[in-house]
């Protein structure tokens, strides 16, 4: 820190000692100044010197009452004027007031004061002396006390200026952070949604075939065995699709990440026959032209109907039905379950799956509806748009 920025801070802290010392500064100038530069005899009046104190110490409480300091100040130094042919010193409190009133003043009313001061400055000043009102002494009390104001104009502005971009600034920053957390916000969304589409599903699997060989595990070790080979399938697709879900998120610089391409539509017959391998009993249907959709889209509408035949597995009865339907501008995707009675529906469970379904329909411009129909059928309705397609 350099010691102007310390100056300034102790200033900053103690401002009505710092203009009290500054008010004494400037009446030992005065006093040293009231003397004759050849002979050095002292040209001061005692009148003068007390009018100038009481100008001077106005100045101490500049920052408070900037306008009254400047109207005591300028009645002072006036005063010493007419007690004394030494100008000059006197006016320096009226050039110190006249700054202090444009750095804290509206401009109008700054300079209205401050021709004012230098009016009466210059009426006393030819009213006490023979000198004629063009003598040069004369005028350079307006150009001094012009000359403060000007330069606490030009503070003025400057300190305005710094704080509109230390604003603009600051508003920028925060624009920032704003936008780098909602930014976060939606990736943590994301990657939870991808983890639960991505673990979930594969869980069920592991979970009942497990349950099925430990059931079969003596009776029926054939049996037991076949169900072993599913969860060691649905385990290595789990990692798989976990691996090329952290390859996403790896920085550039890391190792290159998997090139498996998203699951979408096309693996649909796949994801259902693991589903069938599991035990459910699953009609699929397609209607319309199959057409490729975006990315986006075509993942969204894998992981809708995942989520919903891991959801059918948990909480239906064994039998689900799927259509898919291609019209031309949007996909409808239905997908329903018998839920017997007395079992918590998805709807009631305490999972993120049926959340999960609604953000990735809406984060591609579709919706999404479920719940039970009057027939005891648990229904998923989705519709996805097909942006950019005839």
């Amino acid at each position: 820190m350099t010691a102007w920025a310390s100056v300034r801070r102790a200033v900053g802290r103690h401002p009505l000692a710092a203009d009290a010392l500054l008010a004494a500064l400037l009446f030992v100038g005065m006093f040293a100044a009231s003397r004759d530069q050849h002979d050095g005899d002292f040209i001061g009046t005692p009148s003068a010197i007390a009018a100038g104190a009481v100008a001077c110490a106005a100045l101490a409480f500049r920052r408070r009452w900037p306008l009254p300091v400047l109207a005591v100040a300028t009645l002072g130094s006036a005063a010493a004027i007419s007690f004394t042919e030494a100008r000059t010193p006197y006016t320096a409190t009226v050039i110190v007031a006249a700054y202090t009133v444009a750095t804290m003043v509206e401009r109008r009313r700054a300079w209205a004061a401050a021709l004012l001061a230098a009016a009466i400055l210059l009426a006393m000043a030819i009213a006490s002396s023979a000198d004629p009102w063009s003598n040069p002494r004369n005028l350079g009390l307006i150009a001094w006390v012009g000359l403060g104001v000007a330069v606490g104009d030009a503070m003025r502005s400057r300190r305005a200026y710094v704080a509109t971009i230390e604003e603009r600034a600051r508003r920028a920053e925060q624009t920032r952070e704003e936008e780098a957390g909602r930014q976060v916000a939606e990736e943590r969304l994301r990657i939870a949604r991808e983890l639960h589409d991505v673990v979930a599903h594969h869980i069920a699997l592991i979970n009942v075939q497990a349950g099925v060989a430990g059931h079969f595990l003596r009776e029926k070790p054939d049996a037991a065995e076949e169900a072993l080979g599913y969860v060691r399938l649905a385990s290595r697709t789990a990692l798989s699709e976990l691996g090329t879900l952290l390859g996403v998120l790896r920085q550039s610089g890391d190792a290159v990440a998997p090139t498996e391409p998203a699951p979408g539509l096309a693996r649909l017959d796949t994801l259902v026959e693991s589903f069938v391998q599991a035990g459910l009993r699953i009609d699929l249907t397609t209607s319309g032209r199959a057409r490729p959709a975006s990315a986006a889209v075509d993942l969204a509408a894998y992981r809708i109907v995942q989520e919903s035949l891991t959801n059918a597995h948990k909480y239906g009865s064994g039998t689900v039905t799927v259509h898919v339907d291609h019209r031309p501008d949007t996909l409808h995707i239905e997908v329903g379950n018998h839920v017997p009675h007395g079992m918590a529906a998805p709807a009631t469970s305490t999972g993120h799956g049926l959340v999960g379904m609604r953000e990735r329909a809406a984060s591609v411009g579709g919706k999404l509806r479920a719940g039970p129909r009057p027939d005891g059928m648990f229904e998923v309705c989705a519709v996805l748009p097909r942006p950019g397609e005839d």
